[in-house]
């Protein structure tokens, strides 16, 4: 399945709205939006990924449509899954959208290929 196409366009609407430079790549058959070369927020089939402090994550899974991520089919620490409950209202969204924008300064960047 191919991830909603209308979600990412959100997200991208959002990023710009709140002047933020960034890079959009296709992985996970989503799409994943990197910030300073961090993944930072995304999208995967009808869900919102969301990366967040790792510290956040019990609280935040109380928030409505949230969920743990496990696209491994292990729970991912610091990254959740926001189904369209979580996602649907614009302040739901920028809230996300706050949540990972929060997290990505700590956030340690993935190695580069060679």
């Amino acid at each position: 399945m191919a991830y909603n196409t209308h979600l990412a366009e959100r997200v991208t609407i959002e990023l710009n709205r709140k002047q933020v430079a960034f890079e959009a790549k296709k992985m996970f058959g989503g799409i994943c939006f990197m910030i300073d070369d961090k993944m930072c927020v995304g999208v995967v089939k009808d869900n919102l990924m969301v990366r967040s402090n790792p510290d956040d994550g019990e609280k935040l899974l109380q928030k409505p449509g949230a969920a743990p991520m496990d696209f491994t089919g292990k729970r991912m620490k610091g990254f959740l899954f926001i189904n369209d409950e979580g996602w649907d209202a614009d302040n739901d969204l920028a809230f996300w959208v706050d949540v990972c924008l929060a997290y990505n300064p700590l956030a340690k960047a993935s190695k580069k290929k060679k």
